[in-house]
């Protein structure tokens, strides 16, 4: 597969078409293991997003009048094309993002089976009757699409956040424009030359590269009255704010500051295997990441042995190379920022139990590597216990209770995920009861929903009220009418 450029700068997708952007700016977008330019990616401004909005706008009529069983065989198609192209999209995505090759491929495997499910539209999407509420009255409730529909999304997922939104939202009837980010723009300019390939009336589904500026004028333009986002809490926040007071439906995924808790009763080889994987899984930087683990009791000595013995083996390197099980993290400034909240640990007490700091990859010297880090006698109050550091970094702490250890969760200002480990299902109960998050693992290290199920958020994690997946998206893609009738004989 090719990516659609023109001199070395990706185009945007409008209207069924590929089209160079009208902005004057662009940024280079490097491989975060290496450093190579791999091309410039356009910062689209307020026409290019206009151009993308109009040409929905146009196309939503005659695509909301398109049965949905016609709709749907977009979507068979395109899954069959994301299957057939998927080693060359994960190795492109492995390129511009950083995470190795099996990482890439569980990721769009994750993408597809979303669009999966939203070929089930016809059903997800049926309404509800109800006869005879009075003699001789009917009531009906039916679903119909919002309309224009956009989405923004990060740098850590390019292949399947995007797929969180696209599928459900065209299945639904809407049309739909996706901004990606600008750090990893390749992924889905591959993708979008598979959209191109299912001959989609112009203007259903379009693409827009940018910036801040492109983010704003989507959040701005009139014609949009659905936004989607998932990044930094901070934007979210920001998103939320800006979109909901231009009267828009919005759902805005944040950050997190994920625990696994460690019970004395779990099987510390298998729970030091899992929190890893879930720590230092594409080199931390996912909102489902272990950041903290707190060992109760006993569990929290022999735990720290052994998972800084599992951190210390992990092989670090380019995502493409065999054996190689943590990448980079994506840029330079995230790689300075990680070391300054590092810094920042030290001195509020943290100590170090095992440095990834001085870090050199032979053969890959420029590149943004870190290696797993441990820190432990972390305050729950300290600045680092409570920053999401986005980075291949576990902290360590302590209680001696599961009481205490879901009391020490909950004071947490993030709500996104929390796992227990232990043999007790008792202790399981009451940790999944009182836990305030809304993706909760119990012996597992990564509680990411299935794509029939939300992707869940509480707290500082999540802004808005229907979550990405499953029914909740059908719900966000929807607005519900209710018809009450009478035909007199």
């Amino acid at each position: 597969m090719q990516t659609a450029q023109q001199d070395g700068q990706l185009l945007n997708y409008i209207q069924g078409a590929w089209r160079p952007s009208g902005a004057g700016e662009s940024s280079q977008v490097k491989n975060p293991a290496t450093q190579e330019t791999l091309c410039r990616v356009p910062l689209s401004g307020r026409s290019d997003v206009g151009a993308a909005a109009e040409a929905a706008r146009a196309a939503f009529p005659g695509w909301r009048a398109t049965p949905a069983v016609e709709r749907i065989q977009y979507l068979f198609k395109f899954k069959r094309l994301l299957e057939d192209h998927s080693e060359e999209i994960s190795r492109a995505l492995t390129q511009e993002c950083g995470k190795t090759l099996a990482e890439a491929r569980g990721e769009l495997t994750r993408g597809i089976q979303n669009v999966e499910v939203a070929t089930g539209i016809p059903s997800l999407m049926m309404g509800a009757v109800s006869e005879d509420i009075a003699r001789g009255i009917d009531e009906i409730m039916i679903r119909q699409p919002v309309g224009v529909v956009a989405a923004i999304t990060p740098f850590n997922f390019p292949g399947m956040i995007p797929l969180w939104f696209l599928p459900y939202a065209i299945a639904c009837g809407n049309t739909f424009i996706l901004k990606p980010s600008e750090k990893v723009p390749v992924t889905m300019n591959l993708v979008f030359a598979l959209v191109d390939e299912l001959k989609l009336p112009p203007g259903v589904v379009n693409l827009v590269n940018g910036a801040k500026e492109a983010v704003d004028a989507l959040l701005d333009h009139p014609a949009i009255r659905a936004l989607s986002f998932v990044g930094s809490s901070a934007v979210a926040k920001y998103v939320y704010s800006r979109a909901t007071a231009n009267g828009k439906r919005a759902q805005c995924q944040g950050g997190a500051k994920n625990a696994v808790v460690i019970m004395p009763d779990a099987d510390m080889a298998q729970v030091t295997n899992i929190v890893a994987e879930s720590a230092y899984g594409c080199a931390g930087q996912r909102c489902l990441a272990a950041s903290i683990a707190v060992g109760v009791g006993e569990a929290g000595e022999v735990f720290k042995r052994s998972i800084r013995n599992a951190a210390a083996s992990l092989k670090v390197g380019y995502g493409l190379e065999d054996g190689v099980q943590m990448g980079p993290v994506i840029s330079p400034e995230s790689k300075r920022r990680i070391l300054g909240i590092l810094e920042k640990g030290a001195q509020e007490g943290a100590r170090i139990v095992l440095d990834g700091r001085d870090t050199a990859i032979p053969g890959y010297e420029k590149g943004n590597f870190l290696l797993p880090t441990i820190l432990e006698g972390v305050n729950a109050a300290s600045e680092i216990a409570r920053t999401e550091i986005f980075g291949p970094v576990l902290s360590l702490m302590h209680a001696a209770t599961i009481d205490d250890a879901i009391s020490l969760v909950n004071t947490f200002s993030y709500g996104n995920m929390a796992c227990l480990f232990t043999s007790s299902g008792a202790a399981a109960r009451n940790f999944r009861y009182h836990v305030q998050a809304g993706n909760i693992g119990i012996n597992v290290g990564v509680a990411a929903p299935m794509a029939f199920f939300p992707f869940s958020g509480w707290k500082d994690s999540f802004f808005g009220d229907l979550h990405g997946q499953g029914h909740d998206a059908i719900e966000f893609y929807t607005e519900k009418k209710v018809v009450i009738e009478r035909w007199p004989s």
